[in-house]
């Protein structure tokens, strides 16, 4: 058996119980004074690191994303979204953005990981299958002290999706995406 199926055979490592993961979006448009850059907690998730090889293989909820806060100037503006705001914005996500009746699953699964030369952190390069395709991505994870934080930069027209726009465009998000994964621990 290859060590991929033997990884996949047992419990996630991680969870939304034990890390976290989260999707960054920033506004743009005329009417971006008026918008709100926003932090996005991904509430269903499992990630499976093989113990030997680091091999990760990982699958994501679409569904299950849910509004934080807004963000202004790299810090959480909690009191600048109501609940109803909030629930809004998820709706806009699952139908308008990613679809997860047609895509109910997001997944990754590396073809190569390396531990860096300082050994803080890793070099990864895998595919990624979101919204219908699939396109390599390569990322960089680093100790923060507490585990693994990796970070990766999306382009969501790269998976067949249209940022979100209102307004007559006048009111979009950017086509870029952050994303941030923490995992608690060494790995």
């Amino acid at each position: 058996m290859m060590a991929h199926e033997a990884m996949e055979s047992g419990s996630p490592r991680y969870t939304q119980d034990n890390a976290d993961v989260l999707v960054f979006t920033y506004k743009e448009g005329l009417l971006s004074a008026v918008a709100h850059d926003l932090k996005i907690r991904v509430t269903r998730f499992s990630i499976h690191i093989d113990d030997e090889t680091h091999a990760i293989s990982a699958t994501f909820d679409p569904s299950s994303l849910q509004v934080v806060s807004a963000m202004k100037d790299g810090q959480e503006a909690h009191s600048t979204l109501s609940q109803s705001d909030k629930h809004k914005i998820e709706e806009n996500i699952v139908n308008d953005v990613l679809h997860p009746k047609k895509h109910p699953q997001i997944q990754f699964k590396s073809t190569k990981v390396a531990e860096d030369e300082g050994g803080t952190g890793y070099h990864v390069t895998g595919q990624l299958s979101l919204h219908g395709k699939t396109k390599e991505v390569t990322f960089t994870s680093r100790t923060d002290g507490e585990g693994q934080v990796a970070e990766i930069k999306l382009h969501q027209p790269d998976f067949g999706i249209s940022p979100y726009s209102a307004l007559l465009g006048t009111l979009k998000i950017k086509a870029d995406v952050k994303v941030t994964i923490a995992l608690p621990g060494a790995l």
